[in-house]
């Protein structure tokens, strides 16, 4: 009995740790690689097209309760940050995304930001999460420099307090410190 409870046990303990064990967190920053995001009209939206510009990604479920009560936030959020050079953009990748797309943007977004769709392969590897279970939503804060700045899976304690978190995250970015390149002053000839 005594070694069938041990083995219980034991069993047990090595769930728990396989459930808690966290891949590595991708580095941060990072230069952000493209991404498209595929919209229903058919068009694509590149990443790239926002250099210059802070930008917020947010990866969602079309059928994430979390995913939807926040597309709201976010649209008061852009509204809010837009005259700061913030864009936010979404990209929905269940397995529905593409054909849950329309309805999607229309009962939660509502055009207050742009939203396309796009695999969780890409994804998960934009964000370079090495595991392939994750909560959504998940969102990537990228500078105007093009590098990704932070980055946030949906069961960080991030989201607990997900608007107050998101203009935090963007607040520390817009006011951070700039790099500003050296130049050398030309000499001018007498």
């Amino acid at each position: 009995m005594k070694i069938f409870a041990a083995s219980v046990l034991l069993a047990f303990t090595g769930m728990v740790f396989a459930a808690t064990d966290a891949s590595p967190a991708p580095a941060v920053p990072r230069k952000a690689p493209e991404f498209v995001f595929n919209l229903q009209d058919g068009r694509q939206l590149l990443l790239s097209s926002f250099r210059g510009k802070t930008v917020m990604i947010t990866f969602m479920f079309t059928t994430c309760p979390h995913c939807q009560a926040l597309c709201p936030e976010l649209g008061v959020i852009q509204k809010e940050y837009a005259s700061k050079g913030v864009e936010i953009v979404g990209g929905v990748i269940d397995a529905g995304a593409k054909d849950g797309l329309l309805q999607f943007t229309q009962l939660y977004s509502r055009g207050a930001f742009p939203v396309g769709w796009s695999t969780q392969d890409a994804a998960l590897e934009f964000l370079k999460h090495p595991d392939p279970h994750y909560y959504v939503p998940m969102v990537a804060f990228i500078d105007k420099r093009g590098v990704i700045r932070s980055q946030y899976i949906g069961n960080e304690a991030f989201f607990s307090n997900g608007p107050k978190s998101i203009r935090a995250e963007l607040d520390k970015i817009l006011n951070g410190p700039v790099a500003v390149s050296k130049s050398v002053p030309s000499k001018k000839k007498p």
